[in-house]
């Protein structure tokens, strides 16, 4: 590690004061960690966030008043916003797909060993997507489980006429971020350079306005079903 870089600054929001001194405890341990501020609720979540510019927010997902998919919603529309890693239990499965749409990049469980959510924090401020994988399961469960006819319909649509700015290439660069691939594969795959995978990502951010490769893959998975 770089020694003189900057450490990653860490927000964490959770209601249960014992949750937020052990992440604390935890991510203040390491040196390039720190961790700025706390928050018990989403609308504190908000202030501190304005007032202290984090690079990730370690987001509870079920709080009292704001929830964290709303609060990840609304931190999103902020210039320069921080990126939100999601805290969840087995209980909150039905809101982690709505976290990953709201443009969280992750989730992990809150008995995740610690040295997991270190690498999962570190993970996220470096701008690329994680899921716990003791929870990996349930989201494919989650992802591809029994809905109604319409409601496929409608999120199929939907996805459909979003993906239908794209150009061809933006299109196959979509796909294969679905398929789970970093930019040196997809440029192998598509027969192009990094630097035009780059410039195709970047496109696809700005014409489905979306704020990473989870959303875009999410989409490709709803239009493709």
């Amino acid at each position: 590690m770089d020694t003189d870089q900057e450490p990653v600054r860490v927000v964490i929001v959770d209601d249960e004061q014992l949750v937020r001194m052990a992440l604390r405890l935890v991510i203040d341990g390491e040196p390039d960690l720190t961790v700025v501020a706390e928050a018990a609720d989403g609308d504190a979540a908000l202030t501190v966030v304005d007032e202290q510019r984090p690079d990730v927010v370690l987001m509870d997902v079920r709080m009292p008043g704001r929830d964290g998919l709303s609060t990840t919603r609304e931190l999103l529309t902020r210039p320069a916003p921080p990126r939100v890693l999601m805290l969840t239990t087995f209980d909150s499965d039905d809101l982690v797909l709505g976290s990953l749409r709201a443009g969280a990049l992750g989730f992990v469980l809150k008995d995740t060993q610690p040295p997991q959510i270190l690498d999962a924090v570190r993970t996220v401020a470096n701008g690329n997507p994680v899921l716990s994988p003791a929870a990996t399961a349930r989201v494919i469960a989650a992802a591809t489980g029994p809905q109604s006819a319409h409601a496929r319909s409608s999120s199929r649509e939907a996805a459909r006429t979003q993906l239908s700015t794209l150009t061809e290439r933006e299109l196959e660069t979509a796909r294969a971020i679905a398929d789970g691939l970093g930019n040196p594969e997809i440029a192998q795959r598509l027969n192009i350079s990094v630097a035009t995978v780059k410039a195709h990502t970047g496109n696809l951010f700005a014409k489905l306005a979306v704020e990473n490769r989870v959303q875009i893959a999410l989409l490709v998975r709803d239009a493709e079903e």
